[in-house]
């Protein structure tokens, strides 16, 4: 329920109020240079043997040439000490929603990581964590108002899990609605910042973000993403959303826990449920996983690579979370440092290859710029995904093989047809080899392995 009681104008006796828009619909306007934007997380305390935007800032050059967009920050503000985890505690027990954790540098040591990014064409969002604080949070005397409270009346976390280190914040309370929205806008004001990710977002009421949403967009054009996945959460607030059905579907799939409908049930959900300009947010990793469920390796094996190119070439927003580029093999510490180690890996080399693809591709392009996936029926469904996307005169069929056996696929109708340049996904690949699919064309896949052809 949001706390104003008068949104605006009552409806006439009888009629019903136009409190949203029709649920296929969103009435946002996505900035335009999240058109075939890349995502990049960066947990600034891992990120570098010294753990500061200092340090991180020399690696934005890298990123751009690596094709990133947008760099997702962890959150950026001062730890709470009450109850903290670890050595360095939790950056979501946020103490101060307005000032810089020391351990990560100054708000001018952000200033200055903000202002280079968007010298290179990059933007930046802040991790926002609007359901909770840390429990020694000046609000917690100063607004004790604000916080939920257990069956005792005492400040509690969210309840069932062990975030001990939080309490939670009650949206029953307008003066936390002002609060929280002018916190959010004294980062694009004094940072640069161009948007949020915006943590346990279905746990905040929808109305708060929309009309957080409404207000920060008339200081600049934000890019708003929600860690959670509900369709209306993309009507009047976010961009995009989390696509955790995706990465649920692919992990049981490179398990062999299900088969390759297990992904034809998302991309229906999606194309039935969503809206059609809702950005969708694919990943492999991010902190959350990589921290407590395990690694790229640990959770996909031998289908890794196959699962990186879907998550680029099928609709969604790509998410890369800093080390896999490195081959990173290791579940990074969440409390403590526990810097990432840099090294050489044929994963960057391919990330670098399809986020080129993205951003060449119009096909390839986000929400609802880029081609809706069209399925391409095969002969072996149960293992091979296959689908053509077209957008502006530009069209990609991939082909997908979820089975540690080789594959000679065949394809029904007649959507793929044609002549297309072969991607090289891979180094040693050649430029310039092309391929005709007719009615007759089979396709020699190999264990485990993804195919993409453009024209």
């Amino acid at each position: 329920m949001a706390p104003e009681a008068n949104f605006g104008a009552q409806p006439a006796s009888g009629a019903m109020p136009d409190l949203y828009p029709p649920a296929h619909t969103s009435t946002l306007a996505h900035p335009e240079w999240t058109r075939s934007a890349t995502l990049y997380q960066i947990n600034t305390r891992q990120f570098t043997p010294e753990g500061t935007f200092r340090a991180a800032q020399a690696h934005l050059p890298r990123l751009q040439t690596l094709g990133v967009d947008i760099l997702w920050l962890m959150p950026v503000h001062p730890i709470g000490e009450a109850e903290r985890k670890g050595s360095l505690g939790s950056p979501y027990a946020v103490r101060d929603y307005e000032a810089v954790n020391p351990e990560f540098g100054t708000l001018e040591d952000l200033r200055a990581f903000v202002d280079e990014a968007h010298a290179l064409g990059m933007r930046v969002i802040l991790d926002w964590v609007a359901n909770h604080t840390a429990p020694d949070h000046p609000w917690v005397h100063e607004h004790p108002e604000w916080y939920a409270r257990d069956a005792r009346g005492a400040l509690r976390p969210t309840p069932w899990w062990d975030w001990t280190d939080i309490v939670d914040l009650d949206y029953r309370q307008p003066g936390l609605w002002r609060a929280m929205t002018d916190a959010m806008a004294f980062w694009l004001r004094e940072a640069d910042i161009d948007g949020f990710r915006c943590d346990v977002a279905g746990f905040v009421p929808t109305p708060f973000w929309e009309r957080a949403r409404a207000e920060l967009d008339a200081i600049k054009p934000v890019f708003m993403l929600a860690e959670w996945q509900a369709r209306d959460l993309h009507a009047r607030a976010f961009d995009a959303t989390y696509a955790w059905d995706w990465y649920d579907a692919m992990h049981a799939v490179a398990s062999g826990a299900q088969d390759v409908s297990a992904l034809f049930k998302v991309y229906a959900e999606n194309q039935g449920s969503y809206p059609p300009e809702a950005q969708r947010m694919t990943f492999v990793s991010n902190h959350d996983k990589n921290a407590w469920d395990g690694t790229m390796w640990e959770q996909f094996g031998d289908a890794l690579n196959a699962a990186i190119v879907l998550s680029v070439v099928g609709e969604g927003m790509p998410l890369l979370y800093n080390g896999q580029e490195a081959g990173n093999d290791r579940r990074l510490a969440f409390f403590d440092r526990d810097p990432i180690l840099w090294r050489e890996h044929p994963i960057d080399d391919l990330y670098r290859r399809l986020f080129a693809l993205k951003h060449d591709a119009p096909a390839l392009h986000n929400a609802p710029w880029g081609g809706r996936m069209v399925r391409v029926p095969n002969n072996d469904e149960a293992h091979v995904l296959s689908f053509v996307r077209e957008a502006e005169g530009s069209v990609v069929f991939a082909a997908f093989n979820f089975s540690a056996e080789a594959r000679a696929v065949a394809f029904r109708d007649a959507l793929h047809h044609g002549t297309y340049r072969v991607a090289p996904l891979a180094a040693g690949e050649q430029l310039g080899v092309t391929k005709t699919f007719g009615a007759e064309t089979h396709l020699e896949m190999a264990p485990w392995s993804a195919r993409v052809f453009l024209r």
